[in-house]
């Protein structure tokens, strides 16, 4: 299949609706239909003020955070179409693939 991986960028302490914002990303995507989706926290990272942004032994409210989706071109566009609906600003990106599921289903 032809799509997009599609990678949002942001921190530990961001938050939408009470909730924080790659886990309501990651909740948007499974209400869409997005059969799959995976969040991973960074030790560090550079962020787009120039600032180091990291986690630490007993904060990790600074953790940079990535959630990472492979999808459809119309699973794309309503992942966006939800994120501008919200009106969440977030770094993202976006790169056309092929994707597809090789060999059996181990029983």
């Amino acid at each position: 299949m032809q799509g997009f991986q599609i990678t949002f960028y942001t921190q530990q302490d961001r938050v939408h609706d009470n909730t924080p914002l790659a886990h309501w990303l990651l909740e948007e995507a499974k209400r869409i239909g997005i059969r799959g989706a995976t969040l991973s926290g960074s030790i560090e990272g550079l962020g787009h003020d120039g600032q180091t942004h990291s986690a630490s032994w007993f904060d990790f409210s600074d953790q940079p955070i990535q959630l990472t989706l492979i999808v459809t071109a119309d699973e794309a566009e309503k992942v966006f179409s939800r994120i501008a609906q919200e009106r969440i600003k977030i770094f993202y990106m976006k790169i056309p693939v092929e994707f597809g599921t090789l060999g059996e289903e181990v029983r």
